[in-house]
């Protein structure tokens, strides 16, 4: 009977010692706590995004999955950045448009003077 109360008595004391030890040991406790895991804006704010960019894309997982903000939040991102492509390559055609019929309209306009000179 006092070998079982003593195995008791000792299996109670190594619980409350673990668990002190895990739980309650301050700032330098074992086990600290754990920040949320979020995504913070993998892209490059100084520079655009590239394919690169977008292949190393890794979002934490959560319990169901992924969290949706960090996945809208990448999309809008990467949303923005094709926008502004689009339009900037809309204005660069739309400029080489103007210098091909600007060329083609100064060529038209020489071959008949270049003509009555001959």
């Amino acid at each position: 009977m006092f070998m079982f109360l003593f195995l008791v008595v000792a299996l109670a004391v190594v619980v409350a010692a673990v668990t002190v030890a895990v739980v309650g040991g301050g700032e330098s406790a074992p086990l600290p706590e754990a920040g949320p895991e979020r995504l913070v804006d993998p892209f490059p704010p100084d520079r655009p995004v590239n394919r690169e960019d977008v292949e190393i894309l890794r979002f934490p997982v959560a319990v169901r999955g992924y969290r949706m903000a960090d996945v809208d939040d990448a999309l809008g991102r990467l949303g923005a950045e094709i926008g502004e492509r689009d339009a900037r390559i809309a204005d660069l055609e739309a400029a080489l448009d103007g210098a091909r019929s600007a060329s083609v309209t100064s060529t038209s306009l020489r071959k008949p003077a270049e003509e009555d000179h001959q």
